[in-house]
Order: C-alpha cells, then sequence, then structure tokens
C-alpha cells in the first residue's frame, strides 16, 4: 500500500488559541485546527503530518492577518481530502462572505440536497477557519456545534462581527 506524501505542520498562538496548519508538498492547505499537532492529526486524514514551519509560512501569515490585521478572506491553494460532495459542500462554505452566515437549509437548497447531508459534510471539513464551516447556524440563527466548542464559533462570529445566538 502506497503511503501519502506528508504534510508539514505549525502551531502558533493566536487571540483565540494556539492554531494549527499543515500543508503538503506543494503549499497547499490540507487541514487546520484549534490547538496543537494531536488536533490537527486527527483533521489530516490520509496525511502523515511532519512538524515543520517552513512550508506553511504562507497560511501562517494569512491567519495571523484574519486575527491581527482585518484580513476578510484568504488566498490559499487548498487540498482537503473528501468525498467529491463533500468538496462541494466546502467550496460553498467558502462562498459564505466574512461578517456572515448561513443555515444548512440555504446550503442544501443551493447544492440541491438536504440539510442533513449540508451538516455531515460541514462536520468533516478538514480546514477550519479558512474553510469557513464557523459561518453555519441553525435556520433559527442558534449556533448547532463546532468542532472546537460553540464558545470558539461565537467568538468568531464576534471577530467578523456576524449575528448569532447561543
Amino acid at each position: 500500500m502506497k503511503t501519502s506524501s506528508p504534510a508539514y505542520a505549525s502551531t502558533f498562538p493566536t487571540p483565540l488559541g494556539d492554531f494549527s496548519i499543515a500543508v503538503d508538498e506543494t503549499g497547499a492547505v490540507t487541514a487546520a485546527a484549534f490547538g496543537g499537532l494531536e488536533a490537527l492529526r486527527g483533521r489530516a486524514g490520509k496525511y502523515p503530518v511532519l512538524r515543520d514551519s517552513s512550508p506553511g509560512a504562507a497560511a501562517r501569515r494569512q491567519v495571523e492577518d484574519y486575527f491581527n490585521a482585518g484580513r476578510r478572506g484568504f488566498t490559499l491553494r487548498l487540498a482537503p481530502a473528501g468525498s467529491p460532495f463533500q468538496r462541494r459542500v466546502w467550496q460553498a462554505l467558502e462562498k459564505i462572505p466574512y461578517g456572515e452566515t448561513r443555515n444548512y437549509g440555504e446550503i442544501a437548497r443551493q447544492l440541491g440536497t438536504s440539510a442533513r447531508a449540508v451538516g455531515r459534510a460541514n462536520a468533516t471539513n478538514p480546514i477550519c477557519l479558512i474553510v469557513p464551516c464557523h459561518r453555519v447556524i441553525g435556520a433559527d440563527g442558534t449556533l448547532t456545534g463546532y468542532a472546537f466548542g460553540e464558545d470558539l464559533k461565537l467568538r468568531l462570529l464576534r471577530h467578523e462581527g456576524a449575528a448569532a445566538t447561543r
């Protein structure tokens, strides 16, 4: 069985806690997580993760700019591991503007699928923050879960100036 090429990872502080990011040999982001290397490994899928901050320097700068300099979007190449359907959902998430939210039903209608299927794909997003799964909320405006906790989701939405309720 052929092993996948490694992902190169670094962990760095943000105003909301440590953030880890992994990139492949081309510099495309393969995974991101709030927390350290172990949190990242759980999201990296097929990629073995090695600690090396150099390949991911551009991604790190953009995440730091998001928190410290008001960056409103990311211009990074992405290489998430997932099914074609999951990647369609994640591409839809990338189109949710900074400071705005969408609910699962809205995304489902856009993609011609069910809200439940969108929810499952959203929950498996390996590249949090950059693929903004935190911008998806319940139809009634409430937070509906987040891999890193609803408190962090609320803090991200507040950082962006988006309206959300508990």
